[in-house]
């Protein structure tokens, strides 16, 4: 009993005392992009380790981030916004497509981003390029999903790799 005693506080101040990047040794991000043919709009989600995530946005924006504070809710829109748009672009039948940003939430340990691009009426082949944390690790993965109607195309793209395509 008594070593338990000893070790279990021992073990508790190892266990919080490793870095994050010891913990969480794997930088991935997934972005999907799907087609409603209905809507004539594409439908994208990206999704990011929080921990992650807020590193990079407090490093390029120099300032506070915590993506789970209500408070400060419409302050992350704002940086969440201005990083995706800048580190995700999109070519849709070969011409750029202006993302608009529906907004985020917090899933247990991943943050989910929502974007959308309105009036695509035929959707042929898409170029994806994705650079989401490429500024913070060079072991950077991020997965691709594109779908089309019931055809689905993915891809994972290796830093410093950025850009995937796609032809349906």
């Amino acid at each position: 009993m008594y070593k338990l005693k000893f070790f279990l506080p021992l073990l508790c101040f190892f266990y919080l005392s490793v870095s994050a990047k010891v913990r969480h040794p794997l930088h991935v991000s997934t972005t999907e992009l799907s087609y409603n043919a209905k809507e004539k709009s594409l439908e994208i989600s990206c999704r990011i380790f929080t921990d992650d995530f807020e590193s990079i946005l407090a490093k390029l924006y120099k300032q506070k981030t915590d993506l789970s504070k209500p408070s400060m809710k419409a302050a992350m829109d704002d940086v969440v916004k201005k990083y995706l748009v800048s580190h995700l672009q999109l070519k849709v039948n070969g011409k750029p497509v202006n993302l608009q940003y529906i907004g985020f939430e917090i899933d247990h340990e991943a943050t989910n981003i929502f974007l959308e691009v309105n009036k695509v009426s035929a959707f042929k082949t898409a170029e994806v390029t994705n650079t989401i944390l490429y500024d913070l690790f060079d072991d950077q993965m991020s997965i691709v999903h594109v779908t089309n109607g019931k055809t689905r195309q993915s891809t994972k793209i290796l830093f410093p790799d950025k850009t995937f395509t796609t032809n349906f």
